[in-house]
């Protein structure tokens, strides 16, 4: 399993996630439950891989992930990844390590926090292409 977390410079988790270009990545494949977290692997997108504009017309850094985890996320945002066979978790948690380890032990992540840009965003994704 692969898990891609939203971040704002890598420190915290991020909202817009189509429009963030810092993530966590982590490959879990290989992880068993009693061993340590792998460190994540920092994924820096360029302009034109930014997943909002993004074509899919040709690979992707972020390629193969299973779970996407962002504050916030449009409703085009969350289509598009689940296209891409990719679900898309939304939380109010901070700090991405707190994040992926409440995800590998079942906990429930807290609740995304209000954020009136998220409610533009919505807007914006009922003409959005995807």
């Amino acid at each position: 399993m692969k898990i891609a977390i939203a971040t704002k410079h890598f420190d915290e988790v991020s909202g817009h996630a189509g429009q963030c270009c810092h993530w966590l990545l982590y490959d879990l494949s290989a992880h068993r439950a009693n061993q340590l977290l792998p460190a994540p692997h920092r994924v820096t997108l360029a302009k034109d891989e930014v997943l909002h504009t993004f074509e899919d017309d040709r690979p992707h850094p972020l390629d193969g992930i299973d779970i996407a985890v962002a504050a916030s996320a449009g409703d085009g945002f969350i289509r598009h990844m689940k296209k891409r066979g990719c679900e898309v978790l939304l939380t109010g948690e901070h700090d991405p390590a707190l994040a992926i380890t409440r995800i590998l032990v079942g906990d429930a992540l807290p609740d995304p926090r209000f954020d009136i840009t998220t409610s533009l965003c919505k807007l914006r994704d009922l003409f959005s292409r995807h």
